[in-house]
């Protein structure tokens, strides 16, 4: 009796799971055994592989643990708001450089100040020191933070997509809901962290890129297939009105462009939740995956002729254009047909390329996008073959080379303004092994890499030259 019971709860439990299979009526059997009298006997043959309920708990757990650490940091963030006011106020009131100079004038002229004056700016610039100190050091510690919380979600991220590929979805769609309120809590305390200490977004004050941040995952693609390894994401670079929240994805198992799905804010890409998913039209198919979304128009590379296409979703319209000189024998070192390579910027929209004439070099072209014409183009130095990848910022080629399995290098840099090349060296990690898609954003000063199927993204730092940023000056000693 006893073994019938602990049977039937086996039996609830497998049940409710749904990963029980009886394999024949015989399967499960009542009957009696040797030297076992009236005892009723029964076998059931469970799966192989049963749910890893463990694996689940641990996430959800983490889910709460991150939830809660955002809550406090986001907490912080609204007392950097009020610390933040203190400080402009108290840079209005001492004008520092005005302040140098008084104190030249004190040691010039002692006796014109009394040791009340003295002490008043003695106390200001204190005051000063303290709160900028003060700042720092809580800066630091949210950066810390949500370093610390980037690595624990990319673990989740890697655990939930798993158990989606192996079970059945609706066991794990609780979690993945949680975890997507951890990401969305996270994606805000990083927006208004970055809104308060690099209200720079838009400006091209800087000298360049100085740093890459580590790479911050969000999931898989929509289609939950990693054989989609070729594609792209990210926003719309020039959003329409309405639409400044809206991501977009395409992604295929060939360097081919065949859809496009659009979502109407994180959140949704999050729950591949899309609301409109355009089929091309099979005579509008692209290929290569260095293609963007701007103005609500896709901008990509088609081999039918060989050459450049739009195609505008508000309109429905399309249109081709054809570079004579551009090459198709040149792409890209990560996958094959990256002959062209759309950017967006500050400054507007761009296509690079390679051709004969400059044995393989990279050739960079700013285009109109109302007449869809080749305003100018600057020859760069770059062999294609040898860049794994390449994007614009404010008028700037940046391209990106392979160290090793695990890191990528910014390594060139071509300013289209003053028709000068460099060397440079910045680095920053992968998450998987290959890319095939890196655009650089305006919107939000991000970068957006389509890497082996997952969608990621990277926050970037500027060497500033105006005084645009919440940056504490040098205090006198």
């Amino acid at each position: 009796m006893i073994d019938t019971l602990y049977f039937l709860a086996l039996l609830s439990s497998a049940m409710a799971w749904g990963r029980l299979g009886l394999l024949s009526e015989g399967s499960v059997r009542n009957g009696t055994g040797g030297g076992s009298g009236d005892r009723c006997t029964c076998d059931a043959f469970l799966p192989s592989s049963t749910f890893p309920i463990k694996d689940l708990v641990v996430v959800e757990q983490t889910a709460v643990e991150i939830s809660h650490k955002l809550e406090l940091e986001m907490g912080k963030l609204e007392d950097y708001e009020i610390k933040l006011t203190a400080y402009e106020e108290i840079i209005e009131i001492i004008e520092l450089i005005e302040l140098s100079v008084q104190i030249e004038q004190m040691e010039k002229n002692p006796d014109a100040y009394n040791d009340a004056d003295k002490v008043e700016i003695k106390i200001e610039i204190k005051q000063a020191e303290a709160l900028i100190k003060e700042l720092h050091l809580s800066i630091k510690g949210s950066t810390t933070v949500f370093e610390s919380l980037r690595i624990q979600i990319t673990v989740m991220v890697q655990t939930l997509t798993r158990l989606e590929l192996t079970y059945d979805k609706n066991l794990v769609l609780v979690t993945r809901r949680e975890y997507i309120k951890v990401q969305l809590q996270l994606e805000e305390c990083e927006r208004r962290h970055q809104e308060l200490f690099n209200p720079n977004i838009g400006s091209c004050a800087h000298t360049g890129i100085i740093k890459v941040s580590k790479p911050v995952v969000s999931q898989l693609n929509a289609n939950l297939n990693a054989g989609y390894k070729y594609g792209g994401w990210g926003k719309d670079s020039k959003p329409v009105p309405d639409r400044e929240s809206m991501y977009w994805y395409s992604g295929y198992s060939s360097a081919s462009i065949v859809d496009i799905r659009l979502y109407t804010n994180y959140k949704n890409l999050l729950l591949r939740n899309h609301f409109q998913h355009h089929n091309l039209h099979s005579s509008w198919y692209g290929t290569g995956n260095n293609f963007i979304f701007r103005d609500n128009t896709l901008y990509y590379q088609i081999n039918n002729p060989f050459g450049l296409a739009k195609l505008n979703f508000t309109t429905g319209k399309y249109e081709s254009k054809v570079i004579p000189r551009a090459s198709s024998r040149f792409s890209y070192t990560n996958s094959p047909n990256q002959n062209f390579d759309f950017a967006a910027d500050e400054s507007g929209l761009w296509v690079t390329y390679a051709n004969e004439e400059s044995a393989g070099r990279m050739v960079i072209a700013k285009i109109n996008e109302l007449s869809f014409g080749v305003e100018e183009e600057w020859q760069t130095s770059v062999y294609k073959p040898g860049v794994s990848n390449a994007f614009m910022v404010c008028g700037v080629l940046y391209a990106v080379k392979t160290v090793d399995i695990k890191t990528e290098e910014i390594f060139y840099k071509y300013d289209t303004k003053t028709k000068q090349e460099s060397s440079v060296s910045v680095p920053f990690e992968r998450f998987q092994d290959k890319y095939s898609n890196l655009d650089f954003n305006p919107t939000d000063q991000k970068l957006y890499m389509y890497n082996d199927g997952y969608y990621v993204n990277y926050n970037l730092w500027f060497n500033y030259t105006a005084k645009a940023t919440v940056e504490p000056p040098v205090l006198l000693s």
